[in-house]
């Protein structure tokens, strides 16, 4: 905001829009303005929609009043504000696209805090089965799930067999710049992948401790009987008087195999063990539940925070959970912060809200119709509003919850005074895929604005805008 960052408090700001976003910017201003502590002015231009503007034509538009410091154009022009900043008396610059980040661009609302971003949890990233993979397989995964987030890459074994490859793998990765660790109670394995490099065993009980010995590596100590803990005070013990690096992992259970007790037998744990550095296998939850695992992986790492376990094992198999590393990559920042600051994790981040958005705007109806009865050309704008979707255009202003059906209506000329005449292949497929963008949006709550990606959150993808060139201004 402003150059050389000068404080905005006292200044006096002109915001420049078009006609339809005139009154719900007023209203945001309004509630804004005392906050941020400024004075302000609203120039509305001969035109309906602000995404239209170009730096170019608000120059030959816009008249700015004696007394303002500041002018803010629409997000759109924010490529190349040259021709406004050579004719204008004082700085300009380019707002949000959408009016609803209009307070985070003021430093209010959404806006990480300056110390926010440090955790404690580190990420354990399984690859299953790998002995049933080509050593180029398990190192490409190993490099994707690395850049995700991941801070060591778990060698998963296969049960009753040994795998003579797991040297040469655990060397490959060591070679990649790679963290490993060993998914086995093999003691054969175990001890072939530690020599190579591997620095954590996962996992050890009454079966293998014996052979912990001459491992030079930190093991997870898990009980013989995860219901009961059995056998788990006699394997620590036995590590403990060995000087061996241990971390605890009483086993978390999946929903309807006892998940509510297992997750008891950590905070037993933790009370018997204050000072141990413990471990958690999330997987056994996300893996095994029909269910999006961002939120899961969010309430996990969280318990995981308060009880101070250090270390979250994690896989992403099954296609719901596939971006499991980096949800536990952005929770865990998320969660120390919430945990640290005693605040609840609300309002910080948003990058795990991906199904919904929080709130919408609607223009209403009316102002659509408004809208229609305005404009001067024959382009075409879509709203998504209301469980229906809405077709505007000069005189025209068409809606219905089915793409399909509001395209019959528009070819079949239904409210216009002749069939049109400009739905070309390449126009009516950009309708087509933007009209598509609007359903999804109206079938998962979520914001709709024509050339913008939806918000998916961390997955978001921006969109290069395919809106047809303008063969007039209105």
């Amino acid at each position: 905001m402003m150059a050389n960052n000068e404080p905005l408090a006292g200044k006096r700001i002109l915001f420049v829009t078009g006609r339809l976003a005139q009154h719900a910017l007023e209203n945001e201003l309004i509630k804004l303005a005392p906050e941020v502590g400024i004075d302000y002015e609203v120039a509305v231009l001969p035109i309906t929609v602000a995404a239209l503007m170009t730096p170019a034509w608000i120059a030959k538009k816009l008249e700015v009043p004696s007394g303002i410091d500041l002018v803010i154009v629409p997000g759109y022009c924010q490529q190349d504000l040259s021709p406004l900043i050579a004719i204008l008396p004082c700085p300009v610059e380019a707002g949000p696209r959408d009016l609803r980040k209009l307070r985070q661009h003021f430093g209010l609302g959404y806006q990480p805090p300056h110390n926010y971003g440090e955790s404690t949890i580190e990420i354990i990233a399984e690859i299953n089965h790998a002995p049933r993979m080509t050593l180029p397989e398990i190192i490409t995964a190993a490099k994707q799930l690395a850049s995700d987030g991941a801070d060591i890459i778990d060698v998963g074994c296969d049960p009753d067999s040994t795998w003579q490859g797991v040297t040469d793998c655990v060397k490959a990765l060591r070679g990649a710049g790679l963290r490993v660790s060993i998914d086995s109670l093999n003691s054969t394995e175990i001890t072939a992948a530690v020599d190579a490099g591997a620095e954590l065993v996962l996992s050890v009980n009454s079966s293998n401790r014996e052979a912990a010995v001459d491992w030079d590596a930190t093991v997870i100590a898990i009980p013989d009987d995860p219901a009961t803990l059995a056998g788990l005070d006699d394997t620590i013990e036995f590590l403990a008087v060995n000087n061996i690096s241990l971390r605890i992992d009483p086993i978390l259970e999946p929903i309807g195999c006892g998940f509510a007790k297992s997750l008891s037998r950590y905070m037993n744990v933790r009370q018997r063990y204050p000072d141990a550095e413990m471990m958690m296998g999330i997987g056994n939850l996300t893996e095994l539940t029909d269910c999006d695992s961002a939120g899961v992986n969010l309430l996990l790492l969280g318990i995981c925070q308060e009880l101070a376990i250090h270390s979250v094992l994690t896989t992403q198999v099954i296609n719901w959970s596939r971006t499991s590393v980096r949800e536990c990559a952005i929770a865990r920042q998320l969660v120390h912060y919430a945990i640290e600051q005693r605040v609840p994790p609300k309002h910080v981040v948003r990058d795990l809200v991906t199904l919904r958005d929080e709130e919408l705007m609607a223009f209403g109806s009316e102002e659509l119709h408004r809208l229609a009865a305005d404009l001067k050309d024959n382009n075409y704008r879509i709203f998504a509003e209301r469980d229906e979707i809405h077709l505007v255009s000069r005189q025209l202003h068409l809606s219905d919850r089915d793409p399909f059906v509001i395209f019959e209506q528009l070819l079949s000329g239904q409210g216009q005074s002749a069939v049109p005449t400009n739905l070309d292949a390449a126009h009516s497929f950009y309708l087509g895929f933007e009209m598509g963008k609007a359903l999804t949006a109206l079938t998962l709550d979520k914001q709709y604005t024509q050339d913008q990606a939806l918000d998916w959150g961390y997955l978001t993808q921006e969109e290069t805008s395919h809106r047809l060139t303008r063969k007039k201004t209105d």
